[in-house]
């Protein structure tokens, strides 16, 4: 399906006609919200198909030497939801505006 400029054209007027103009850009940050939360979380879907646990088998070591401490693996960090990720974009992009604005002031 190739759309050309006057089709492109057409469904700009329409959206505009149908929205109005105020609520478009609102309209078209909401949609890239969407997208990038998407994004992501497909990628992380991918990432956990491609980290399979690998066997390592270990020599012994000599009983003379002494074993080097063990190290305890951190907690993975829980995983968030879509809206609980969004939310915290929001509140942070609003303390980045918040301290921007601040800076501006004298």
């Amino acid at each position: 399906m190739n759309l050309g400029a006057p089709e492109i054209i057409l469904i700009l007027v329409a959206l505009v006609l149908l929205f109005g103009a105020k609520k478009l850009p609102d309209l078209a940050r909401g949609v890239g919200r969407s997208l990038r939360i998407f994004k992501a979380e497909t990628s992380k879907m991918t990432e956990d198909d491609d980290d399979k646990p690998t066997v390592v088998q270990a020599k012994p070591e000599p009983q003379a030497q002494p074993a080097p401490p063990q190290q305890i693996p951190a907690a993975p960090a829980p995983q968030l939801s879509a809206e609980e990720q969004a939310r915290r974009l929001e509140e942070e992009a609003a303390r980045l505006r918040a301290s921007a604005q601040a800076d501006k002031r004298p």
